[in-house]
């Protein structure tokens, strides 16, 4: 059954109107982010459609296809987190309503077209949510304000030390451009994919291992990240602030380099990763500006190396996935496809290739994990544009 049509099941009429963001990838700028730093990102032409109809009582009701129990709530008594999925739109219309005077609800279904894991889909449904909650509130925001509000329902009310990779990535970007997002300032561009490049494909190959960044330790690494920074600040006498000010953009390469020795061995593997995340950024979006598809894809590659060993991410089952597709012939490169802490991995491969890759990968994995025959998947996708391109 589809969104629409479970729309109609339970409300005996079509819905008003509909709403779609795509998921995205990011093959280069993993655990960048929330330090300021740089990412390179696309969105993909898979996402979060939602069917829906206006509530002028202000009840809010929403429903979803892949998670049991509808959820409720009125946009003037929102309350706090229960632990659900809804908490992510519950969040929306508390970040939306610190802005704008909200009069109307709305009823809908949600529906995701891809495996929970990696690809941002807890931003999708916020974006696609919110584009819905202005439309029946005649409420218009411009893409800083929507990438804005979003970031700040999942930071402030959902509680995750995000950045704003997700929702930049899934608003601003646009069909075969790179898009090229300095998180310090919000700046960005859209790298148009040059004449001279080769033609590529995205495939997303589902672990089967379902993915929450809550239950995850994504939030221990971010930490162990800014704990670094921190120790690198009092130890070359830079001036610092408050620990959830640190950022590792404001501490040049070369004080790492000299004082990295000194820092625990963690907190040191997490420096390492950003920094050399950062260099590999610059040089990617510099690859693709020359149409250099393989040297994007071995720094993606290399991307994925450094979030396993410096940021240690990964469940074995994704690890695997990652080692299967570093030996397949035909992908350009390829990482896990977000946090790294299940879900699923990315690759950018010859489109005359897919049918090779599905079949050696699949292979490959099940024969390592057997177990994931029924849950496991392989997606082939394009690039997109954005919500509300």
């Amino acid at each position: 059954m589809t969104y629409e049509e479970k729309f109609e099941e339970l409300y005996k009429r079509q819905p008003d109107g509909e709403t779609f963001c795509p998921y995205r990838i990011c093959p280069i700028g993993a655990h960048s982010d929330h330090n300021l730093g740089k990412i390179t990102g696309f969105a993909i032409d898979r996402g979060i459609h939602i069917a829906y109809s206006p509530k002028h009582n202000g009840v809010i009701e929403m429903t979803s296809l892949q998670f049991p129990k509808r959820a409720q709530w009125h946009i003037r008594e929102i309350g706090g987190k229960t632990g659900d999925w809804a908490d992510y739109l519950r969040g929306a219309t508390w970040a939306l309503a610190k802005k704008h005077v909200l009069s109307v609800g709305l009823s809908g279904v949600i529906e995701g077209t891809l495996p929970i894991g990696g690809l941002s889909s807890s931003a999708a449904v916020i974006l696609a949510f919110l584009d819905a909650l202005c439309r029946v509130n005649g409420i218009q925001l411009s893409s800083r304000e929507l990438i804005q509000v979003a970031f700040t329902a999942e930071k402030d009310y959902v509680g995750m030390n995000i950045g704003t990779l997700d929702q930049s990535c899934e608003v601003l970007s646009r069909k075969n451009s790179l898009l090229y997002l300095d998180c310090r300032d919000d700046s960005y561009e859209l790298i148009p994919a040059p004449a001279s490049m080769p033609s590529y494909r995205v495939m997303v190959f589902f672990s089967g291992l379902e993915h929450s960044l809550l239950s995850s330790k994504y939030n221990m690494r971010v930490d162990e990240l800014r704990a670094g920074v921190y120790a690198l600040q009092a130890l070359s006498g830079m001036d610092y602030g408050k620990f959830h000010e640190a950022n590792a953009r404001d501490v040049p390469f070369a004080v790492y380099q000299e004082y990295r020795d000194r820092l625990p061995a963690q907190w040191a593997r997490r420096c390492e990763h950003w920094y050399t995340e950062f260099q590999r950024m610059e040089a990617g979006a510099e690859a693709w500006r020359r149409g250099d598809l393989e040297t994007y894809g071995r720094l993606s590659f290399e991307s994925g190396w450094s979030s396993i060993h410096n940021w240690e991410s990964g469940a074995p089952e994704q690890i695997r996935l990652y080692e299967i597709m570093r030996e397949t012939d035909g992908i350009y490169g390829g990482r896990f496809a977000g946090a790294g802490f299940k879900g699923c991995c990315l690759a950018l491969v010859r489109p005359e290739c897919v049918d090779a890759i599905r079949e050696t990968v699949t292979r490959k994995y099940l024969s390592a994990f057997p177990e994931m025959k029924e849950k496991y998947g392989v997606y082939v996708c394009d690039t997109a544009d954005g919500v509300r391109a």
